[in-house]
């Protein structure tokens, strides 16, 4: 589903770039690297190894760390009380359970798109030591316990998709292993998800955690992957039967104060993976309006976090994150004429600049996640994959 860069096609001795990752990988520089145009295909190798050994490291850092951490834990007795590590014995660190899976995610991206980078093999490593099949039936036994029938839902369970799918595209004999002790979770967390989305009978429109748009836009990507035409079909009859009808998203009135997500661009986002691009243009049209076409940038102004050390308000690094990744996105689902591309993307590389800026692992409470949301940005994960050239 998407262009991976060209390092994930490398093996054999390693490339001048690589190796100057050896010294610099796992040092605390804050200033990552961002591509210098508008669009993906003016830079699509801005994003290289260092820059990458960057993110995963912050992952490394807190894969296996406990404490601080932050559980939404259903107790029914005495019993339940508990530390993280033996509730959930594959995804308790990085502060909280949905972090620790898009963490591992993050590791497997990196690891998948740079085999050769120093990182990498601690990556593999790290996700190998979590990831048995001991852990993950621990995992369902939690989540198939008494009072966690929303437990993560939807925005864990999307994640902890994603990371299936990950495994999945992944031509490697240790990530089939990988892939086979997760799926079990997988299938739960699949079928805890199919059963939910008939009795939802309205859309969660909010920018944090239990919005739909976003969240079904990665579980559309697994079920693509995993070729589950079920749940693709079910993913795509709801959007279809409760967004395509949308008109004039209230664009104006976000962000809120703690929002990680647009609900509007996460609604555009999702359906342009439903919709042809022509028809998709005339709804975006329709939906939100005011998108200029004459290639402004200010038709959208990146947030400003004005306190890092608070975990909430901090949730708007991560938003400037995910409009850059979700205006490239819906970008990409208009067709190539449509005079509203060029500001599009115009506002995405203002987002992408911003968010990639705040990714430095200083504040770990506010910032362990970000990792994850730029890795996503950056290597264009969840972006249509470029058609074949013409012979």
């Amino acid at each position: 589903m998407e262009h991976l860069p060209p390092g994930s096609r490398r093996s054999g001795v390693l490339s001048a770039l690589t190796l100057l990752a050896v010294a610099l990988a796992f040092a605390p520089v804050p200033i990552l690297a961002t591509p210098t145009g508008g669009s993906r295909e003016a830079t699509p190798t801005a994003f290289d190894a260092v820059a990458a050994g960057r993110f995963a490291r912050l992952a490394l850092e807190c894969v296996d760390r406990e404490y601080p951490g932050k559980i939404a834990h259903v107790l029914a007795g005495d019993a339940d009380v508990r530390s993280p590590r033996s509730l959930t014995p594959a995804f308790f660190g990085c502060y909280d359970w949905h972090s620790s899976v898009h963490g591992h995610w993050l590791l497997v991206r990196l690891a998948r798109t740079f085999p050769e980078a120093p990182f990498a093999a601690p990556a593999r490593a790290a996700v190998a030591r979590t990831i048995t099949p001991a852990a993950i039936a621990a995992e369902v036994a939690y989540i198939e316990g008494p009072g966690r029938v929303a437990f993560e839902r939807p925005y864990g369970l999307a994640w902890l998709l994603q990371l299936a799918a990950e495994l999945r595209e992944w031509d490697n004999d240790d990530a089939r292993s990988l892939s086979a002790a997760l799926a079990p979770l997988e299938r739960a967390a699949r079928d805890r998800i199919a059963g939910w989305i008939p009795k939802l009978s309205r859309p969660i429109r909010v920018g944090e955690h239990d919005q739909t748009a976003f969240a079904f836009g990665l579980v559309l990507d697994w079920a693509r992957t995993a070729g589950d035409h079920d749940m693709e079909a079910l993913v795509t009859g709801w959007a279809r039967a409760n967004y395509a009808a949308d008109r004039d998203c209230p664009l104006a009135y976000e962000p809120s104060g703690q929002d990680f997500l647009s609900p509007c661009l996460g609604e555009a986002d999702l359906m342009r993976r439903i919709m042809a691009p022509e028809p998709y243009a005339a709804w975006l049209r329709a939906f939100l309006p005011g998108i200029p076409d004459d290639g402004r940038a200010a038709w959208m102004e990146p947030a400003t976090v004005t306190d890092r050390t608070d975990p909430k308000l901090a949730h708007l690094d991560g938003l400037n994150l995910s409009r850059a990744f979700m205006l490239e996105g819906i970008a990409a689902g208009l067709p190539a004429g449509d005079r509203r591309r060029p500001a599009i993307e115009a506002a995405a590389l203002r987002h992408r600049q911003r968010g990639l800026a705040a990714v430095t692992g200083e504040h770990y409470e506010g910032g362990h996640w970000l990792g994850s949301f730029a890795t996503y940005l950056s290597t264009g994960r969840g972006l249509p994959r470029p058609a074949p050239a013409a012979r």
